[in-house]
C-alpha cells in the first residue's frame, strides 16, 4: 500500500511528490502527460525556470524525483476511486489496482475552447490568459481583451503596466454605461459584434474579425475561455465545490483537504486563479499537509 497516490503528474503534483519522496514516504504519481499548460511554448515567472518550455521542467522535475525509492511515476489515467482515509483504492486505465492512505489530486483543469474557427491555433501563442505569465514579452504591443462577463473590467485595470494600447471586444454582452464610462476614461476601445474568426499565420494573430463584417488588427488578445476538471473523479467522490466567474473548483481547507477526509487537492484543480508557481507551492503544502495526518 501507498501511503499517498497523487492523481496528476504536472507541476503541482510533482511538486508533492518531492515533499513525500524526502520524507520518505512511498508515492505513486498517476499521469496521462496532458498539462494544462502543454500549448504555451514557454513558461514564466518560476524563479530559476524563466522563459523554459513547460515541457522541459517537468522533464527534469520527473528526473530528479529519480532520485527518491520511494516516488514511483507511472503513466496511466485514474478511471475510478472508492474507500476512505488509510484504505483507499484506485483503478487505473491499465487496469492495474492500487492502494493508498491518502489522495492528492491534482489532474487540473481543460480550457473550453470556443468553436471561432482560428481560436484554438491561436491558444497559448498569440491568444493567452494571463498578463504575468505573458505580458512581458508583448510589453507595449496592441494588446485586445474578449469580454466574457463582468471580472473582465478588473482584468483590463490590470494591464497598464504592460501596454497603453488596449481594444475591448464585447463579443455580444451588453456592457453597462458604467463599465463603459469605466473603460472610455481609461482610454480603453471597445468593439461591439460577436467573435466571428480569428485570422492569424501558424498560431500568430494577425486580426479579430467580428459578425459585423469589421476586422481589427491587433498583436496579442487576453481571453478567458470557461474550463472544467481533466476528470471527473471528484463527481463519483461528491467533492464539494466552488462556483466562479469561469467554472468551479474543488473546495479545500486551509490544510488543502476536500470535503472528503483524507483527500487532498492542489494547482487549478483547487483554485481559479493557480499559476505554476502557485501550483507548486501549493502541491508541496498540500503533500506535507498529508503527511503529517498520517504522523497521528
Amino acid at each position: 500500500m501507498d501511503d499517498v497516490i497523487i492523481i496528476g503528474g504536472s507541476f503541482a503534483g510533482l511538486a508533492g511528490a518531492l515533499q513525500l519522496g524526502r520524507a520518505r514516504r512511498k508515492v505513486t504519481v498517476l499521469d496521462t502527460g496532458l498539462p494544462r499548460n502543454r500549448f504555451a511554448g514557454h513558461s514564466h515567472g518560476l524563479l530559476g525556470h524563466d522563459h523554459k518550455p513547460p515541457q522541459e521542467i517537468l522533464a527534469a522535475a520527473r528526473q530528479q524525483l529519480a532520485r527518491y525509492a520511494t516516488v514511483k511515476l507511472v503513466n496511466a489515467r485514474a478511471d475510478a476511486i472508492s474507500g476512505a482515509v488509510d484504505d483507499f483504492t484506485v483503478r487505473t486505465s491499465d487496469g492495474s489496482s492500487l492502494k493508498a492512505r491518502r489522495l492528492l489530486l491534482t489532474y487540473g483543469i481543460a480550457d473550453q475552447m470556443p468553436a471561432t474557427p482560428g481560436f484554438a491555433e491561436c491558444w497559448g501563442k498569440s491568444i493567452v490568459p494571463c498578463p504575468y505569465c505573458d505580458g512581458f514579452e508583448v510589453a507595449g504591443q496592441h494588446w485586445g481583451l474578449l469580454w466574457s462577463g463582468p471580472h473582465s473590467l478588473h482584468a483590463t485595470t490590470l494591464y497598464g503596466d504592460w501596454t497603453d494600447r488596449l481594444t475591448v471586444f464585447t463579443n455580444g454582452h451588453a456592457l453597462s454605461n458604467d463599465e463603459r464610462a469605466d473603460l472610455a476614461r481609461r482610454n480603453v476601445a471597445v468593439v461591439d459584434g460577436k467573435l466571428a474568426t480569428i485570422t492569424h499565420s501558424d498560431g500568430q494573430l494577425a486580426t479579430v474579425d467580428l459578425d459585423t463584417g469589421r476586422s481589427v488588427a491587433i498583436d496579442v488578445l487576453f481571453a478567458h475561455p470557461r474550463n472544467r476538471p481533466s476528470a471527473s473523479l471528484h463527481e463519483v467522490l461528491a467533492l464539494e465545490t466552488v462556483e466562479h466567474p469561469l467554472g468551479f473548483t474543488l473546495k479545500v481547507d486551509d490544510r488543502r483537504q476536500t470535503s472528503h477526509p483524507g483527500i487532498y487537492a492542489a494547482g487549478d484543480l483547487a483554485n481559479p486563479m493557480a499559476s505554476v508557481t502557485l501550483a507548486s507551492s501549493q502541491g508541496a503544502m498540500a503533500a506535507i499537509f498529508a503527511q503529517q495526518s498520517m504522523l497521528a
